[in-house]
């Protein structure tokens, strides 16, 4: 798995979390939802998330660039 699969897979599962979350727990945590989504916002512009850094050193993913080069 790409590290930009498993961003959009995180970002899909943290979204949902939040969601349940608000409706279960605590009005509060839509600001969790909002958090997430003006994050991905940023990335879509910078290219930058915390995440992938997280996912590259934690579980050794490799960008789909990567990937591609790594196989001819």
């Amino acid at each position: 798995m790409s590290t930009e699969r498993a961003l959009t897979a995180f970002a899909g599962l943290m979204v949902l979390l939040s969601v349940a979350l608000t409706q279960w727990v605590h009005p509060g945590f839509i600001w969790l939802t909002v958090f997430i989504g003006a994050n991905l916002f940023q990335q879509s512009f910078t290219g930058f998330c915390p995440a992938t850094l997280v996912m590259r050193k934690v579980f050794k993913l490799k960008s789909e660039k990567e990937l591609a080069l790594n196989t001819k």
